[in-house]
């Protein structure tokens, strides 16, 4: 029987997310990767209890995490029933729809049927009776915005979600999603977007220093490029890495020798640090404290104990915040 830590508060640092009363923890742990119906259910379940002891509340999934699709939320639910039971108000779990789950035309995007059918169906893959917080998983170019904000504002409303969020909004699609729900009073707290090193479009765009202007919580997912951000790639690419085993958001003609001297040169900088690459570019993320939380995805617990080891360490001082942004400035 799993008994968590009892000193796995005493380390991680927890922000309030946007305007709210919800804190998250600097580091949070996304289930994309790892979890899904190929993968090694002991391996899942040591991920989940390090994490935890290591004071990381926030467990973030999807509808259609795997694979196959809503597999990860299955393997996750056995995990909250098998070891996670005791401390259910402790964690805040966070699931999300709007990419393609099932066939027909009521399977996708971001209807009022659609969001609501779907989060009863992984409602019911946990266990749970609710969710601390409930994603749009993105934009919907085709139904009025008005709808799918109602949608939220309703799921609160029956009890389904404490919080709900939006993921890979840009500014102005947030702007507007925000005024709709603000008018409505439902408890919107985050935008859930890409954000690293080598990408910048919330930076770009303006959307992260408006959501730290609005009360607007920001939890950044893909911190590590991929994998670019790591040494996983400074020798040649693994086959067991991610750009063999799946080559949709990373390919191979993506690592350029250009890329790997950036790569190398961030490394240096990290090492002056004290830090691996890895570490450094998560710290980077919350450097400002624009960013509410940064989610980490694994493969191992190994790993999670290192990238928990940057809290408390996300100062940079202004020669190295002007050299990362000489190196990646292209």
């Amino acid at each position: 029987m799993y008994i968590a830590n009892e000193k796995r508060y005493d380390n991680m640092e927890y922000f309030r997310c946007g305007n709210s009363g919800l804190k998250l923890p600097a580091v949070s742990l996304g289930l994309w990767h790892n979890f899904g119906s190929n993968g090694n259910f002991d391996n899942m379940k040591a991920m989940c209890r390090t994490a935890f002891d290591l004071g990381i509340t926030h467990f973030d999934l999807a509808n259609n995490y795997g694979p196959e699709p809503g597999s990860a939320e299955e393997n996750f639910g056995r995990i909250l029933a098998d070891d996670f039971k005791a401390y259910r108000d402790e964690l805040v779990i966070s699931t999300k729809a709007g990419y393609d789950m099932w066939p027909g035309p009521y399977g996708n995007w971001g209807s009022r049927k659609y969001l609501t059918a779907s989060l009863d169906q992984s409602l019911k893959r946990m266990g749970l009776d609710y969710v601390d917080i409930f994603y749009h998983h993105r934009p919907d170019p085709d139904t009025p915005l008005e709808e799918t904000m109602l949608a939220l504002d309703s799921i609160v409303k029956a009890g389904k979600a404490l919080y709900v969020g939006i993921s890979n909004y840009n500014k102005e699609q947030t702007e507007k999603a925000v005024k709709i729900l603000r008018e409505l009073k439902t408890p919107f707290i985050i935008n859930q977007r890409k954000y690293s090193l080598f990408e910048r479009n919330i930076e770009q765009d303006g959307l992260k220093s408006w959501a730290a202007q609005n009360g607007v919580g920001i939890i950044a997912f893909c911190p590590l490029a991929q994998g670019l951000l790591t040494d996983k790639y400074l020798h040649g690419i693994p086959e067991d890495s991610r750009i063999k085993k799946d080559g949709r958001f990373l390919k191979e003609k993506d690592v350029t020798e250009e890329r790997l001297n950036e790569i190398r040169r961030l490394r240096d900088i990290a090492l002056g640090r004290g830090q691996s690459l890895a570490q450094m570019a998560l710290s980077w993320i919350l450097r400002d404290g624009e960013v509410t939380s940064v989610l980490i995805g694994a493969s191992r617990p190994s790993q999670i104990i290192e990238n928990v080891k940057i809290v408390g360490h996300t100062k940079f001082t202004e020669d190295e915040l002007a050299e990362i942004e000489q190196i990646c400035s292209r």
